[in-house]
């Protein structure tokens, strides 16, 4: 399986966030440090870039309206992306750090019931300062779980009743039970990582309820099946994986970012990637407001 080099991507600092819009599409990812969106049209192949006024870290679409949810360095927004490219519009939701102002958002997923599960990281990378909050329909939001070194990946079932989420630095993928009021249950070891092929960072769980998980330092996204043992892996000409998405009007292609940070020295570093899953992937879901 060949991971070809998404003609027009550029090369992102620290690309990240990448989701599928069936409604628009097209492939849209972020590049956290270089503070742009990015917009890969599956009609004709064209990329669009706005600028962001922050570290973006990820972006949902809403149910409701033409716009995003996004999460930036000060929390939850309201984000806008004016036609042909420019400038990013946001209004913020709610910052739930306030204290913590070298955190920032880092990834994040919605569930069937049109919420966002999202998480926190110190920008240092050091220390355990990071969360993991629920965005709710109402725009109330709550913390379900901490501390996080590197918050990342939440994947979640089809029929919502579990989440897997992990903490990069732990190389420890954990699961949960959603409990009926959105509150979790106790966190559960669903997969110990080893390292020497890649820290654990994106997930995406695919239509056979295999899971994908990005391996940063490892040059590779990795399947591994409903209990947790690894299936397969596809190799990519970067090291730094970040995250993974499902796209297209079948949902049998995939897409992935990588990082150039630290690795200037690697030709497709900070590329958008796309390769063959040879599976079909889960429908990408919105917020519901």
């Amino acid at each position: 399986m060949t991971a070809e080099v998404v003609a027009g991507s550029g090369r992102s600092i620290l690309g990240e966030g990448v989701t599928w819009s069936a409604s628009k599409n097209a492939v849209f990812w972020v590049d956290i440090l270089g503070l742009s969106i990015r917009r890969l049209s599956l009609a004709d192949g064209s990329v669009t870039r706005w600028d962001s006024p922050e570290r973006t870290g990820w972006l949902i679409e809403r149910a409701a309206g033409d716009g995003f949810i996004a999460g930036l360095q000060s929390g939850f927004h309201d984000l806008a992306l004016p036609d042909g490219g420019g400038v990013a519009v946001v209004a913020r939701i709610a910052d739930p750090e306030p204290d913590l102002p070298d955190n920032r958002m880092n990834d994040a997923a919605a569930d069937p019931s049109g919420r966002i599960w999202a998480g926190t990281m110190p920008v240092s990378c050091e220390g355990a300062s990071g969360a993991f909050y629920r965005l709710d329909a109402d725009r109330r939001w709550a913390k379900v779980d901490a501390p996080y070194t590197i918050a990342n990946g939440p994947a979640i079932s089809p029929d919502g009743r579990w989440l897997l989420h992990t903490d990069t630095a732990r190389d420890t993928i954990f699961r949960f039970a959603i409990n009926d009021d959105g509150s979790l249950g106790p966190r559960t070891v669903h997969i110990a990582i080893d390292s020497a092929t890649g820290h654990p960072d994106g997930m995406t769980l695919d239509a056979d309820g295999c899971l994908w998980v990005a391996r940063w330092g490892g040059g590779r996204v990795t399947r591994f099946d409903p209990d947790g043992q690894e299936m397969r892996h596809i190799p990519l000409p970067a090291s730094q994986i970040t995250r993974m998405a499902f796209a297209g009007s079948d949902l049998t292609r995939m897409f992935v970012t990588s990082a150039a940070d630290g690795v200037d020295h690697e030709e497709h570093a900070g590329a958008l990637f796309e390769v063959d899953p040879g599976c079909r992937g889960l429908p990408t879901l919105a917020f519901a407001a």
